[in-house]
């Protein structure tokens, strides 16, 4: 008898202890880092029959594929499986909102866009008004899809204070200050029928979120992000795979960094800030064009960069940014010490067309930038506020598949 209930009891902690392991082994294979069921094993530390236990049940819940063909010729050792997220499985709804418009998309597991929905239009000062478009779009991916829905997750170019989630001081849209953002978006998911939570964050913390999983801030484990969006300058910092948003959602608002105390006015309240002094509408400025309406402020300026570089109004304008933006990233490279920078936006284009010189201002004007440097890349993934905001959505099931896919089917 005692034989048998210490096999019973040994069975339940085995069972245990590979639930216990579900959301951890969802977690790194849907960022990429274990491809094969034998990296699984090393990297959860479990044994091979745990790990592949574990790997069936997320095959089971329709999450990831294990493929048991062998390894490729001229491989060493015992073939193991292959991992990979399953393309057919859930999907979460990514909304963003921006200063020219808004995107819906369906983000799955593993942080790819299965589809998306552009709109442009001018942002009514009801935020109502857009959330309820853009959720709209998304309603309509769902219903042309097909596909299970297990949250939603909405980036805002505004800081976001918690636990509310309040759009606090959207800068480039004309929100009024401490517009409900979360309430607003979380009404008009529910009320399309689109099943579990529903998250929202700002933009920039959003894009370095999903470049430190599946983009160029990979590996890293304290992720800087600097980058423009249509209008202004945002910040954000990974710490350990982990947004690092501070005592109220309101970290790293790096826009507001002093870069030309002459410089332009600031919509708060300063002068010669990051936001209006490295931007798209500054760069269109100082090369002497004149903004259009037609295509997005960002877009106008990443043209005039890539076909416009040899005239010497260009070359000088861009160059005065690049040393405005190294001012900066060097100043919160001696306050942070990341281990990586990640540049997206029009500081991605700039980076690209002055590679040199921002790194050397950096360099120089930082104390840890002369000892080694840290590394500047551009960032890689298209539209990362969107899987960003997909992240968010997808998180509860990444801590708890199990949990996290009863609660996106209401259950």
């Amino acid at each position: 008898m005692n034989g048998e209930r210490t096999t019973v009891a040994s069975t339940r902690t085995k069972l245990e202890r590979g639930r216990a392991a579900l959301g951890p082994a969802l977690e790194l294979v849907h960022t990429g880092r274990a491809p094969t069921r034998a990296v699984l094993t090393a990297e959860l530390g479990v044994t091979r029959a745990t790990a592949g236990a574990v790997a069936a049940e997320l095959e089971a819940l329709g999450l990831i594929r294990v493929d048991s063909r062998p390894a490729a010729a001229g491989s060493q050792g015992r073939p193991s499986h292959r991992l990979t997220v399953d393309d057919t499985g859930p999907v979460v709804l990514a909304a963003q909102v921006h200063s020219d418009g808004y995107r819906a998309a369906l983000v799955g597991i593993g942080g790819r866009i299965v589809a998306t929905a552009p709109g442009c239009a001018v942002i009514d000062e009801d935020p109502a008004q857009v959330i309820g478009a853009v959720v709209d779009a998304g309603a309509q991916l769902l219903r042309e899809s097909g596909r299970r829905c297990v949250g939603a997750g909405l980036a805002v170019p505004s800081a976001v204070a918690e636990p509310e989630g309040l759009a606090l001081k959207p800068l480039h849209i004309a929100w009024p200050p401490g517009a409900p953002a979360r309430e607003i978006f979380a009404r008009r998911i529910a009320a399309a029928g689109i099943e579990g939570p529903a998250f929202t964050g700002n933009d920039v913390n959003l894009a370095a979120l999903a470049e430190h999983r599946h983009g160029a801030g990979r590996g890293a484990k304290h992720l800087l992000c600097v980058a423009t969006g249509h209008r202004g300058v945002g910040g954000a910092l990974v710490l350990d795979g982990r947004l690092h948003s501070g005592s109220s959602g309101l970290a790293l608002e790096v826009g507001h960094l002093n870069v030309n105390p002459e410089g332009r006015a600031c919509h708060c309240g300063s002068r010669g800030c990051l936001d209006v002094e490295t931007d798209p509408l500054a760069f269109l400025v100082a090369a002497g064009r004149t903004p259009g309406p037609e295509v997005s402020l960002l877009q106008q300026s990443k043209d005039l960069l890539r076909e416009e570089y040899a005239d010497l109004a260009v070359r000088a304008a861009a160059e005065a940014l690049v040393d405005r933006l190294g001012l900066g990233l060097a100043g919160l490279v001696n306050i942070l010490n990341p281990d990586r920078i990640v540049l997206g936006g029009l500081h991605q284009a700039l980076l690209a067309a002055e590679p040199d010189r921002l790194r050397a201002v950096v360099a120089d004007r930082s104390l840890w930038g002369r000892s080694g440097g840290v590394p500047i890349l551009p960032c890689t993934l298209d539209h990362n506020s969107l899987v960003g905001a997909a992240e968010l959505a997808w998180q509860p099931v990444l801590d708890d598949p199990l949990r996290g896919l009863a609660a996106g089917a209401g259950v």
